[in-house]
């Protein structure tokens, strides 16, 4: 019998999260984008998928992978404090800075060793890094807005690093968790970003970016979504937007059927909904994530009732599940095993 993935892969709701590839023992899976070749003779061309041959049916890529696990029915009910945060030093940061300056300062205390995140190069093509100190932080500032398999860099790091942090969207700080819960304890601290959809970076930089927002992407300084556009910045200070609605249908497929607004398995949320701008909103979800984000407080302006506060986060809680549950539960119904959206807390 193939592992659950398999049905995942083949109903084309595969997160690409990454999670599968970095805990399979025998290196059977690879995750890539444009990911068709299946040759159990040649791992190198191993792309997307679990192999039936070669699989020796442990099913642990099953454990970890968010959509074999569902989705939690009231996010934020695990939500222990909600506030508005703006790092002391946040200069060049998307909002308020706070993933950036919890990394620094974790990394500072020696409390991790290593984070997981992405990276951009000068053309907007995401890149996914292992961090090792403080200084190396800076070169995840911003938001990205598309997608890459975050989670495959654990296979690595978790070779090399005792205390790692994860940084990610909704789908991979969910994985990161069952892998922490089922694989690997090295993850100490996972930090989810609030997010809508993503995109392939050849659609967002081929597409959406040239030709309904008519900018050339190496004149781009910043992307956001906020305020129900898409807005991009350019060198020469002009700002283009267009409405969120004319883009949402090019992201990516697995997007569609995401149930997850706000991070909900991880530590930590950040995201600048919520909090007036130029700060960021932060939930904290967990134990764990009250721990670490109270040992470096000091580094953080506070604001205990930002606004417009949980109101508008759950409003586009509501947005992003109006099509998405329908779509998910649809597909749901065709898998051989059972998931769902789960009526129960983290």
């Amino acid at each position: 019998m193939p592992p659950k993935i398999a049905e995942v892969i083949e109903n084309d709701v595969c997160a690409a999260c990454g999670a599968c590839e970095a805990v399979c023992p025998i290196g059977a899976v690879t995750v890539k984008k444009a990911a068709e070749i299946r040759d159990p003779n040649d791992l190198s061309l191993y792309e997307k998928g679990a192999g039936y041959q070669v699989c020796e049916g442990c099913f642990t890529c099953g454990r970890v992978c968010p959509v074999v696990d569902g989705f939690i029915d009231d996010e934020l009910a695990n939500v222990r404090s909600f506030f508005g945060a703006k790092a002391k030093d946040s200069v060049g940061s998307q909002d308020g800075g706070v993933s950036t300056a919890l990394l620094k300062a974790l990394f500072r205390k020696g409390e991790i060793d290593c984070a997981v995140g992405i990276a951009r190069n000068e053309n907007w093509e995401p890149e996914v890094v292992l961090i090792t100190s403080a200084e190396e932080v800076d070169k995840t500032r911003g938001t990205k807005y598309t997608s890459d398999p975050v989670l495959t860099v654990l296979r690595e790091a978790f070779e090399k690093y005792n205390r790692i942090a994860i940084v990610g969207v909704p789908c991979q700080t969910h994985a990161a968790s069952l892998i922490r819960e089922n694989v690997n304890e090295k993850i100490v601290l996972i930090i989810g970003l609030l997010c809508m959809e993503s995109f392939h970076h050849d659609v967002m930089l081929e597409k959406i970016v040239p030709e309904i927002l008519q900018v050339k992407t190496e004149d781009i300084v910043k992307m956001e979504f906020t305020k129900g556009k898409f807005w991009v910045y350019t060198k020469d200070g002009e700002v283009h937007n267009v409405p969120i609605k004319d883009v949402a249908k090019f992201a990516r497929n697995p997007c569609h059927n995401c149930c997850d607004y706000t991070s909900v398995f991880a530590d930590i949320s950040v995201g600048s909904v919520g909090a007036p701008d130029g700060w960021n909103s932060v939930f904290i979800r967990s134990e764990t994530g009250e721990k670490y984000f109270n040992m470096v407080r000091d580094e953080f302006e506070i604001n205990e009732d930002p606004k417009p506060g949980l109101d508008l986060v759950e409003k586009l809680i509501g947005m992003k599940r109006k099509g998405n549950a329908e779509h998910f539960l649809e597909v749901c119904e065709k898998f051989s095993f059972e998931t769902g959206i789960r009526n129960e807390t983290v």
